[in-house]
């Protein structure tokens, strides 16, 4: 990948979404290109753009210890993943945010399945986050997906690239 913007989708209202050179790397390294290869994934972290409504993926997490992996399913460990997220919260001034998650699928061009249709709705629910939506990132190993997912009304809106870069 060159040394470019990195990922930039449109959101429904127009504002954008990029994704980081960064971020992007620790993602796609992950994809899975192997016939054996497990599924992969975490949080995105980032910022929200002040005066507008633009929105900066700058790092995820990756797997970590007692995260589970297997081809077709991935299931993120709540307690390692928070730690980096409190931890950037922190380091950052309260500036860093949890902005959703990420993950691999076996598959070109993701789709999610029902059962993350349903982790999304459930997280959308539940967890705790700024701006009044989620977002969503599924890595294929041709393409990088990305869903918003809004809380009032619940939508989930699959997101259109801007400018795409090789990974």
């Amino acid at each position: 990948m060159n040394e470019s913007p990195g990922l930039v989708f449109v959101r429904p209202d127009g504002s954008k979404v990029k994704f980081g050179l960064v971020a992007l790397r620790q993602m796609l390294v992950f994809r899975q290109t192997g016939a054996h290869s497990t599924e992969a994934g975490g949080v995105l972290l980032g910022r929200h753009i002040l005066g507008c409504r633009d929105i900066v993926v700058d790092e995820v997490t990756i797997p970590m210890r007692g995260d589970k992996r297997m081809r077709f399913a991935f299931h993120r460990s709540q307690a390692s993943h928070q730690q980096v997220i409190d931890s950037r919260w922190k380091g950052s001034q309260g500036t860093c945010h949890y902005l959703g998650e990420w993950h691999t699928h076996p598959e070109a061009v993701p789709i999610p399945s029902w059962i993350d249709l349903q982790d999304w709705r459930r997280r959308l629910r539940e967890d705790v986050f700024d701006g009044g939506s989620l977002l969503f990132c599924i890595a294929g190993f041709q393409e990088l997906r990305a869903w918003e997912g809004s809380q009032h009304p619940e939508a989930l809106t699959l997101l259109h690239p801007t400018q795409r870069d090789k990974p």
